[in-house]
């Protein structure tokens, strides 16, 4: 069984990478691997590791940021970076209630991209994959740096210049308040 370093839970880190590289990064630092474990996808997509059914993971990309995490419970992320789209994608995406706390935020892209990355991670946390209407994919309504819960799921949304961000994830785990960024400079984000 692996050990993560002492006085982590879920552990999420961003970087201007590819995806896998930054998870073999971390899976690293965090749980002593020398490399990438093999890699199979459940029926759903889902990627995890036969050789270590204990430790969850996932992975998001977007531009030239990557996001992944890891943890001993199932969980989802999601990276977008921040850019104009068809304006009709609001209300495709959007239930009537997203929509309208969507128009509270101000209705601009940033608070559209918040909504997208937390219904990102639940999908990709429960493995389902984008298999309905994305208006049909209840998440909390909660800001950039706030969590809440749904469903028995637990989420955090998470916000940079330029970017948004969500974790999502099963009990016992908790999403951190913050992202390392892997970069140049370790940072933190909220």
């Amino acid at each position: 069984m692996l050990k993560k370093k002492e006085g982590t839970d879920m552990v999420l880190w961003q970087g201007r990478e590819e995806a896998y590289g930054l998870l073999a990064k971390l899976l690293a630092a965090e749980y002593g691997l020398p490399q990438l474990p093999e890699l199979a996808r459940q029926e759903g997509g889902k990627p995890f590791f036969p050789q270590h059914p204990d430790l969850h993971f996932n992975v998001s990309h977007s531009g030239g940021l990557a996001l992944c995490g890891t943890g001993s419970a199932p969980l989802g992320v999601d990276i977008e970076e921040v850019r104009p789209r068809r304006s009709g994608l609001v209300r495709y995406i959007c239930s009537p209630a997203e929509y309208a706390w969507y128009e509270e935020l101000g209705g601009d892209w940033e608070s559209l991209y918040t909504i997208w990355t937390l219904k990102e991670a639940r999908i990709k946390c429960t493995g389902q994959g984008l298999r309905q209407l994305p208006k049909t994919i209840a998440v909390p309504l909660i800001a950039p740096g706030g969590t809440g819960e749904l469903d028995g799921l637990i989420f955090h949304a998470y916000a940079g210049s330029g970017w948004r961000g969500a974790a999502c994830c099963t009990p016992p785990e908790r999403p951190p308040e913050a992202v390392e960024m892997l970069c140049e400079q370790n940072v933190s984000f909220s």
